[in-house]
């Protein structure tokens, strides 16, 4: 009788030591690889020295067995949790999530190079081209530019670079078809794909967000009228690695498909990635009469109806730039030789 109760009291103390807080210096990644058995888990929690016998754990995933349907994954714990916390969270599969973030006015080019430069990011695509890239995530033969949403996304360690690929490009499908859904009547577009090349047009052009609807009232006013759009970011990406900087007058005569001098209409493709906030201004235009505008310098534009009140904004914010001169909040694009 008494060796009896001294093997339960021994149990019970053995199995109390999971419900006490663990002390850890930093943060702890626990690794469960696919396969991996609780008895595994319980010696590898001994080996990281967040237990001091598995033994104990592995008596515990007898008496509980709901607590030892340990999910693969990768784990953070951290100071003060518990071992049967840890385990509650094994079983939840509540793994550690790491972040990548795509900015809005970012070119595809971009998005591939901080998907490059992201850890625990499986490249399973750094090698591929855009074509096999756009092929993958269900849209062969379309170019990729503006396709994808820009947003912060979550990854666990398991994942791929195309996982976030695919999961950008369908938030992009969705995004567009809703805000093309709610679309204002009577807009120069023929589809909604137009309607987002608009949409990282504005964009680019301007990074005050009260600025986009009329910005967006601009551009929509001269398709009405044929007018060419002339914006300097779709010259910009047209010349593609030359831009060094600056636009000078020889690149405003280029005949490139996306120099909007010298071409009627949209560009073929987007420019960018637009947020949502830029695809719902270019399908809810401002109403007005301007048909022009230019940098302020301070971030924001002054808006024109005829040539001439632009001519004569454009001496004052152009021609005599204050030091501090920026086109927009974003790094400037709009300076010409």
């Amino acid at each position: 009788m008494l060796v009896g109760a001294g093997t339960g009291l021994w149990v019970w103390q053995g199995l109390g030591s999971l419900s006490k807080p663990v002390v850890l210096a930093e943060p702890v990644l626990f690794n469960v690889p696919g396969g991996t058995a609780f008895s595994g888990v319980a010696r590898q929690l001994e080996t990281r020295g967040l237990i001091k016998k598995s033994l104990w754990v592995r008596i515990y995933g007898r008496l509980f067995p709901d607590q030892a349907r340990i999910k693969a994954g990768e784990y953070e714990f951290t100071d003060g949790m518990t071992v049967e916390a840890m385990l509650g969270k094994m079983v939840a599969g509540d793994t550690k999530h790491w972040s990548v973030q795509f900015i809005e006015g970012w070119t595809f080019s971009d998005m591939r190079a901080a998907l490059s430069a992201t850890e625990r990011l499986e490249g399973l695509t750094s090698e591929w081209s855009d074509a096999q890239i756009m092929e993958a995530v269900g849209a062969e033969g379309e170019h990729p530019e503006g396709r994808f949403f820009p947003d912060t996304y979550l990854f666990t360690s398991s994942e791929s670079d195309l996982d976030l690929l695919r999961r950008s490009f369908q938030r992009m499908e969705g995004v567009l078809a809703e805000e093309w859904k709610e679309r204002e009547e009577g807009l120069p577009y023929d589809n909604a794909y137009e309607a987002l090349i608009m949409a990282s047009i504005v964009e680019r052009e301007t990074g005050a967000p009260h600025e986009r609807g009329q910005v967006a009232g601009v551009f929509v006013r001269r398709l009405e009228k044929g007018m060419r759009l002339q914006t300097d970011p779709t010259v910009i990406y047209g010349m593609g690695d030359k831009y060094k900087g600056k636009i000078g007058s020889r690149d405003l005569r280029a005949h490139t498909p996306y120099n909007t001098y010298r071409i009627n209409g949209l560009p073929p493709t987007p420019i960018a990635l637009p947020g949502r906030e830029a695809i719902h201004a270019s399908l809810h235009p401002e109403p007005g009469d301007t048909l022009y505008f230019v940098a302020r310098g301070d971030g924001t534009h002054k808006f024109s109806r005829t040539l001439a009140e632009h001519q004569k904004a454009v001496r004052a914010f152009q021609l005599n730039r204050r030091s501090d001169y920026r086109s927009s909040p974003a790094p400037e694009v709009e300076e010409k030789e």
